[in-house]
């Protein structure tokens, strides 16, 4: 048997739900770096840096080698420990609620809105106002901006402040999407917000997460846990550097730097990030007109969002039999996500089903269909065409 050739038993998808828009100008910027003198911690993060700055109006960015990275740091930043709460949602990638647990922190949940899948401000005052009289306010909240839209931020901030909240934005879905017609990223509701590059997202470093913040001290510390809380900065130390290899440890930090590689990478697909995410809008308002007369529920917008659409999530009735029949047709679809609580890691700290309805009811029903900007007309209608079939 020729190991080379495809088992005929092998589902082959033709139709992924996401994928990476690899052009030669970011081949050729990755080619460039590896012909350089730096292969990490040169001068191409800073660049990365700088252009995520660009793109959200942060003040600072802080790259790291994955979201989770980034999202890790920004709890010890903010001094999230033992004897912390971190609130987050179920619905959800694990690592949203992970990082409380790495550092020592208890992890709740707040359930999500049954129309656009993001942390459901009326929940949230309900649970906050409990905690207060119990004495159990969380540290910090960590919103998701679930498919790329924004949370109700407005109400989400004002709340936590109220309540001497921090605000982590898990906005790695959200890269070049809008709230309050203001970028993203900008922090203007939260202490921090952490963007996803993965190669599924909307621009991709291969792997790799950002963090942005309006802090200088904040932006500090990020940068201090992501690189073994390792300075060199004299104003920072100890005591006098007796010469120029002197470093000092402060703070017990990780490796969680980018390499050069995957920020020129960063830097070249950051310049395409508004045809990008228009793209993908263009091709969410065909499917929603496309898909108006089939019996499903199409994703909901806040009319007070731009979404960069990282995914278009419908709800179908016989799922598994719907999910089943689009990839055996090539279709491949996912499922964004198994609440976080219905884990067996989470089911073993204590939470069951039905804690959080409005996530586990969506859960149910979910499809993530395909969607990415390098997503044909052709290849949608093929999409759509399979899912009537499936239905």
């Amino acid at each position: 048997m020729d190991r080379r050739q495809p088992r005929q038993d092998r589902q082959v998808l033709m139709i992924p739900y996401g994928r990476q828009d690899v052009s030669q100008d970011d081949i050729d910027a990755v080619t460039e770096v590896l012909r350089s003198d730096f292969l990490t911690q040169g001068p191409a993060v800073p660049r990365f840096e700088a252009a995520i700055c660009a793109a959200t109006g942060a003040k600072h960015a802080v790259a790291s080698n994955s979201a989770t990275s980034s999202l890790h740091v920004a709890c010890l930043a903010l001094g999230l420990g033992p004897g912390d709460i971190l609130w987050t949602v179920p619905n959800t990638f694990v690592a949203s609620a992970n990082v409380g647990l790495y550092c020592g922190a208890t992890v709740d949940f707040v359930d999500t809105t049954p129309d656009t899948y993001v942390m459901d401000a009326d929940a949230l005052e309900a649970k906050l106002t409990a905690a207060a009289t119990a004495g159990k306010l969380p540290k910090i909240i960590i919103p998701v901006h679930f498919a790329g839209q924004s949370c109700d931020m407005n109400r989400v901030a004002a709340m936590a402040r109220s309540y001497g909240v921090k605000i982590i934005e898990d906005a790695s879905h959200a890269i070049g999407a809008r709230y309050l017609n203001q970028p993203i990223g900008d922090c203007a509701h939260s202490d921090i917000c952490v963007f996803s590059f993965h190669p599924v997202k909307i621009v991709t470093t291969a792997e790799g997460g950002c963090a942005t913040t309006q802090d200088d001290e904040l932006a500090y510390r990020m940068g201090l846990f992501r690189s073994h809380g390792i300075t060199r900065d004299a104003d920072r130390m100890t005591m006098d550097a007796p010469g120029g290899w002197y470093y000092e440890q402060l703070e017990l930090g990780l490796n969680y730097r980018m390499t050069e590689m995957q920020a020129a990478l960063g830097v070249s697909q950051m310049k395409r990030l508004d045809d990008f995410v228009a793209r993908r809008n263009e091709l969410a308002r065909r499917y929603d007109d496309i898909l108006s007369d089939l019996p499903l529920t199409r994703p909901a917008q806040n009319p007070d969002a731009y979404s960069s659409y990282h995914l278009y999530p419908i709800q179908v009735e016989n799922r598994a039999r719907v999910f089943k029949a689009l990839r055996d047709n090539g279709i491949g679809v996912n499922v964004h996500y198994i609440p976080v609580h219905l884990q067996p890691y989470y089911r073993n700290l204590g939470f069951r089903p039905g804690d959080f309805p409005q996530a586990e009811s969506y859960y149910d029903h979910a499809i993530s269909i395909p969607l990415y900007a390098g997503l044909t007309d052709a290849d949608q209608d093929t999409v759509v065409a399979a899912l009537k079939r499936s239905i």
